[in-house]
């Protein structure tokens, strides 16, 4: 199969290391893959330097190359409006965030143009549906993370009190509610900008938001065996089964302060490993592939 992947994001986000870990794994396969990524950006060099087919992406590019191909992937909503105007192949869009789709006749319009919406969950779906889209033209395809062979979880006292919530100004994204609940209960926060450093040393990732289509960041720390506490929102409980795989919360600084103190007091928690064995059952980069490969042929069909 034949697949040209468009991604505009300027930074590497959760949808940036998805179409990367989906495009490896497509070339891994024996599939034709190439990516055309914002030119200087992130993403074609992270590409390049994993030795992967990328290019600089632009509208006329799209035009000249895209009939070659079996499918155009457009994985954000630049690269998708670039793709409906300028793709000459069947149009598959990855839909990753949780917030309704515009209603004006432009939006209308590009929306009738993909074959396929690739939802990062079923709440995303929903979404989708809500605004008009036609279920048939709406597949779930969640995130999938690399396993490592072990936990991160260490007995050390420093490390197993490390508690870690990503950095980001958007206020949606409730950092400073989760500075205020880490206060309340008497232990250091890490705002990090590394997640996949900085969860090595954490006992627990604390993910807050107002809105979210899944929660990549989420997936990278169950894969390490970090317990999360979480939003109860979007496509979050998707992901995090209460009390059994990780903590879902209010976003209320005494409810986060709360699941915090049970976390942190009660030593080696079997959320964490219950979280890993979530990720090796559903949410593996084979899953995500896999399961990409299929809604392409049905696209195609």
């Amino acid at each position: 199969m034949r697949i040209l992947h468009l991604d505009s994001g300027r930074e590497m986000r959760g949808g940036q290391w998805q179409a990367l870990a989906l495009h490896r794994g497509l070339v891994a396969a024996g599939h034709e893959s190439l990516l055309l990524a914002r030119a200087g950006g992130p993403l074609g060099e992270e590409a390049r330097r994993e030795k992967l087919p990328s290019e600089a992406l632009s509208a006329l590019r799209v035009a000249r190359l895209s009939g070659d191909f079996d499918l155009v992937h457009a994985h954000d909503a630049r690269s998708h409006t670039i793709a409906a105007l300028a793709g000459r192949a069947p149009l598959v869009v990855s839909r990753r965030v949780a917030f309704p789709v515009r209603d004006s006749a432009l939006s209308k319009w590009k929306y009738r143009r993909p074959r396929l919406f690739l939802a990062v969950s079923r709440f995303v779906a929903g979404e989708l549906c809500k605004a008009g889209v036609d279920e048939r033209r709406v597949d779930v395809i969640y995130d999938g993370v690399k396993l490592p062979a072990e936990a991160a979880w260490s007995d050390d006292e420093d490390l197993a009190r490390a508690v870690v919530t990503p950095f980001t100004p958007d206020p949606d994204k409730c950092m400073a509610l989760a500075e205020e609940a880490a206060r309340l209960a008497g232990v250091p926060l890490v705002k990090s900008r590394a997640l996949p450093v900085d969860l090595l040393r954490a006992r627990a990732l604390l993910y807050l938001t107002r809105s979210e289509g899944l929660g990549s960041g989420i997936l990278l720390a169950m894969a390490l065996g970090v317990t999360v506490i979480a939003s109860n929102t979007g496509g979050i409980p998707e992901l995090i089964t209460n009390g059994r795989n990780g903590i879902l919360v209010d976003n209320d600084a005494a409810a986060v302060q709360s699941a915090l103190t049970a976390v942190l007091s009660g030593g080696n928690s079997s959320l964490g490993h219950a979280a890993r064995e979530t990720v090796r059952e559903r949410f593996t980069e084979k899953h995500m592939v896999d399961a990409t490969l299929a809604a392409y042929r049905k696209a195609l069909a």
